[in-house]
């Protein structure tokens, strides 16, 4: 059970940092390692971005997302706010490998097929701050990054990391 509890948060971008548990006392699993259900829209749901136009999407290709719909919204549930759309890099793929969260090594058992450079991924809010820290966050599609992103990180710094198109 361990070590399917410990894929299954490997393969959601993001480890507790400093050591500390997936999951408080007391809580379901499930809840906190970011296995969402699909699920309908709320009425009145806050699906903007950080730049306050409606949410876009990251990708359908990795399907990503906390409900695996390929857009970076989050609800209760998620205990991770799997909310910015990174393009990932070698160097944050390496950086997070070496933090015990490797997102390159495919798992067909979980039908994950392995993440590489250049894929777009909703990574957990806390970690792309981690990762900004440490020098090696991935640049950010602001247009498909959650608004509750800003509750993590500074906009200034997401827009600093903002994947440049031209």
């Amino acid at each position: 059970m361990a070590l399917y509890t410990m894929l299954l948060i490997f393969l959601l971008g993001c480890l507790p940092a400093s050591g500390e548990d997936a999951c408080p006392p007391g809580a379901e699993a499930e809840a906190c390692l970011g296995v969402g259900p699909p699920r309908a829209e709320a009425a009145g749901e806050a699906l903007e971005s950080v730049t306050g136009a409606p949410i876009a999407l990251c990708s359908a290709d990795p399907l990503t997302g906390y409900y695996r719909d390929g857009r970076c919204r989050t609800g209760a549930e998620d205990r991770g706010v799997h909310v910015v759309c990174a393009a990932l890099t070698a160097d944050f793929l390496d950086y997070t490998a070496q933090h015990g969260n490797d997102l390159t090594t495919p798992r067909p058992q979980l039908g994950f097929p392995g993440l590489r450079p250049n894929d777009r991924w909703c990574l957990c809010a806390a970690r792309w701050e981690e990762a900004r820290q440490a020098g090696v966050a991935p640049p950010v599609v602001l247009e498909a990054t959650h608004a509750a992103a800003l509750q993590h990180t500074r906009p200034q710094d997401l827009q600093d990391h903002a994947l440049r198109t031209r």
